[in-house]
C-alpha cells in the first residue's frame, strides 16, 4: 500500500474542509513522514493492518503530550481512509497515551492593561481582541470586515464552525476608531489586502509583553479571557460557548483553575498561614 499518496489529499481535507490551522496542518505533516519511516503492513481477510509500533519505539524518547500528539494525527489520517478513500485499514499499536492534565497560565490583568495602553492602536488592538473575545490567533488572523457589526462578531473557528461573540463597548469604539483611521479593505488586519498571519500576531505579543518583562502568547490571553469571565461567576456553559469549545469538559479545567486560585488566596489571608 503506497501511504504517501494519500498525505496530500487528507492534509487538503484538514485544511479545507475541517479548517484546521497551519500549525495544525504542520504537526500532522511531521507525524505523516515519521510514520512513512516507522511502521509495518499486513494483510488479513481483505484488510489491510497498519501496525504503528515502530512509530512508538521510534518516538519513545519524546515527551508523552508529543506521542500522544503524533498517534492522535495518525488516528486522523486511518479515519480518513476508512471514510473517504474506502480503504479498509486497522490500526495496531495505537493504544492511548495518558497524558498528565496542566493548568492553563493566563497572564496578570494587570500586565495585559499595560500593554493595552502603552501599545501602537493595532497593537493595543490586537491585544484586546485577543483578551476580550477569547480568540484563537488563527481566527482573529481569519476576522473580516464583513463579521463585525456594532454589538458583535461573528467568528470561524475549528472545523469552520462559527460563532457570535458580543463586543463589549469599550473594544466596540477601539474598532471603529482603527478601521475610520487605518482603512482595511478585507480583513481587519491586514497587509497588502492579505490577512496578517498568525505567525505575525504571535510575534507581536512576544515582543509587547517581552517589553515588560513578561513572556505571552496569544492563546495565554484566551486562557484569560476564559479564567476571568469563571472568577466573575460566569456559568461554564457560556464560557465554553464562547470559546468555541466542542465539548463543555474541555472548559473544565478553567474551573480548576479558579478553585486553584481561591485556595492559594485562602492561605494567604488564613491568620494561621
Amino acid at each position: 500500500m503506497d501511504l504517501k499518496s494519500y498525505f496530500e489529499p487528507f492534509l487538503n481535507y484538514c485544511k479545507d474542509i475541517r479548517g484546521y490551522s497551519p500549525e495544525t496542518i504542520k504537526s500532522y505533516s511531521i507525524a505523516l513522514e515519521q510514520l512513512l519511516l516507522n511502521h509495518e503492513i499486513e494483510k488479513k481477510d481483505n484488510i489491510t493492518i497498519l501496525n504503528i509500533m515502530p512509530l512508538r519505539l521510534f518516538l519513545a524518547k519524546n515527551k508523552k503530550r508529543a506521542i500522544s500528539a503524533r498517534v492522535s494525527a495518525i488516528r486522523s489520517f486511518v479515519k480518513y481512509l476508512n471514510t473517504h478513500q474506502a480503504i479498509k485499514i486497522k490500526l495496531k499499536g495505537a493504544q492511548a497515551i495518558k497524558v498528565p492534565k496542566t493548568l492553563p497560565k493566563p497572564l496578570r490583568e494587570a500586565d495585559i492593561l499595560k500593554v493595552i495602553k502603552n501599545s501602537t492602536p493595532q497593537t493595543s488592538l490586537i491585544v484586546q481582541m485577543l483578551y476580550a473575545l477569547g480568540l484563537r490567533v488563527s481566527e482573529l488572523s481569519a476576522i473580516k470586515l464583513d463579521d463585525i457589526n456594532n454589538n458583535w462578531i461573528r467568528v470561524t473557528g475549528k472545523g469552520s464552525k462559527t460563532r457570535e461573540i458580543p463586543i463589549v463597548k469599550n473594544l466596540a469604539q477601539e474598532l471603529k476608531y482603527y478601521i475610520k483611521y487605518n482603512q482595511p479593505k478585507l480583513y481587519l488586519f491586514e497587509i497588502d489586502s492579505k490577512p496578517l498571519k498568525d505567525s505575525q500576531i504571535r510575534y507581536i505579543i512576544k515582543k509587547e509583553f517581552a517589553k515588560i518583562g513578561v513572556k505571552a502568547t496569544p492563546h495565554q490571553l484566551r486562557h484569560s479571557f476564559a479564567s476571568d469571565l469563571l472568577n466573575q461567576g460566569a456559568r461554564v456553559s457560556d464560557v465554553s460557548e464562547l470559546l468555541g469549545h466542542s465539548s463543555m469538559a474541555t472548559t473544565q479545567i478553567y474551573t480548576k483553575l479558579t478553585n486553584s486560585k481561591k485556595l492559594q488566596e485562602y492561605l494567604k489571608a488564613h491568620p494561621l498561614d
